[in-house]
């Protein structure tokens, strides 16, 4: 799918991630990336052969109470 130089990771790559957007739809959560993924804002994916990347969000670290 990627036509630019240089070209876009995979999808199926450990950085895929960092993709170009090629549409985004903040207001239902979502973009498409150049190498057919769909990411979605809470960090979950789908990728181009169907399979479903969990979220994977860091999560906020617990204060502690004095």
């Amino acid at each position: 799918m990627c036509s630019h130089e240089p070209p876009c990771p995979s999808a199926d790559s450990a950085d895929r991630e960092a993709a170009r957007q090629v549409a985004s739809h903040p207001a239902q959560g979502w973009s498409l990336l150049c190498n057919g993924v769909l990411l979605f804002e809470d960090t979950g994916e789908i990728l181009p052969d169907g399979q479903v990347i969990a979220p994977h969000r860091a999560m906020p670290a617990k204060a502690v109470a004095a």
